[in-house]
C-alpha cells in the first residue's frame, strides 16, 4: 500500500520541494522563526494561503485583510470534501476527518481520478496526503533554514507565489463567467490602488471578481430561461 500510496504522490513530493523552499525564505524575511514556520507547514496545511501570510505581511496589509483574503482563497477545500466524500462511506470517522484535514489541489487531483477508477481506498489516499505533507514542511523548514543563514532577495521568492496562482488560474476551465471573475479582479485591485487602498487591494479585487461572475452568471442563466420560454 505504501509503495502503490508513493508512487501515485512522488511527482507531487518533487514540486512541494520546489515550491516549500521559497516559502519557508519568505517566511523568515517576514519575522517568522523556523519553528513556527514547521507548526504552520503541518497545521496550516495551504500551500497558495501560506505563500499569501508572509507577502501580504511585507506589502504593509492589515492582520484583518490576510486574515480575510487567506480564508477567501481557501474555500475552495469545501469543493474538495464535498467531491472526495462519496469515497468516505466505508472509512471511520477519524480516518475519514484527517483525511479531509490534509487535502490539496494536487492531492486531490490526484487521489479522485484513482477513486474514480476504483481500487483505491481512504487509506490509499491518505498516505498520499501524507507523504506530500512531509515534502512540504521538510521543504519549508529547509527554506527557513537557508533564509536565516543567507540573506537572499525576497522579490525572487515572491515570485513563486505569483507563479502558483499562475498555475491555478490555468487549471480552471476558460468559460465567459470565469474571465468575468479574472478582469473583475484585476479591476478592482487597480481601482483600490489608484485611490489609495493598497492594504486591503487584494481583498477587494477578488471580492468584486466574484461579485461580478456571480452577477453575469445570474443574467446569463435568467436570459437562457426567458428564451427557452419564448421558444416554446
Amino acid at each position: 500500500m505504501q509503495k502503490e500510496a508513493f508512487q501515485a504522490a512522488w511527482p507531487i513530493v518533487l514540486g512541494y520541494i520546489v515550491l516549500g523552499i521559497p516559502c519557508g525564505i519568505l517566511g523568515v524575511a517576514a519575522g517568522m522563526d523556523v519553528w513556527m514556520i514547521a507548526i504552520m507547514s503541518l497545521l496550516f496545511y495551504s500551500g497558495a494561503g501560506q505563500y499569501m501570510i508572509p507577502n501580504m505581511w511585507l506589502a504593509g496589509n492589515p492582520i484583518s485583510a490576510i486574515i480575510a483574503s487567506v480564508a477567501l482563497v481557501n474555500t475552495r477545500q469545501m469543493l474538495y470534501g464535498a467531491s472526495l466524500s462519496q469515497f468516505c462511506g466505508s472509512a471511520g470517522k477519524r480516518l475519514a476527518f484527517i483525511f479531509g484535514a490534509t487535502v490539496t489541489d494536487e492531492s486531490f487531483g490526484v487521489n479522485l481520478a484513482r477513486m474514480i477508477n476504483g481500487n483505491w481506498s481512504v487509506k490509499h489516499a491518505l498516505l498520499v496526503n501524507l507523504f506530500s505533507l512531509t515534502s512540504w514542511t521538510v521543504s519549508n523548514v529547509a527554506g527557513a533554514l537557508i533564509g536565516s543563514a543567507i540573506s537572499l532577495p525576497t522579490a525572487l521568492a515572491s515570485f513563486a507565489m505569483t507563479s502558483l496562482f499562475i498555475c491555478l488560474l490555468c487549471m480552471q476551465k476558460v468559460t465567459p463567467a470565469n474571465l468575468v471573475a479574472v478582469f473583475g479582479s484585476i479591476a478592482g485591485v487597480i481601482a483600490c490602488k489608484c485611490v489609495g487602498l493598497a492594504g486591503p487591494a487584494i481583498l477587494i479585487g477578488a471580492l468584486v471578481g466574484v461579485g461580478a461572475a456571480f452577477a453575469f452568471s445570474s443574467v446569463h442563466h435568467d436570459n437562457r430561461n426567458t428564451t427557452m420560454k419564448v421558444g416554446e
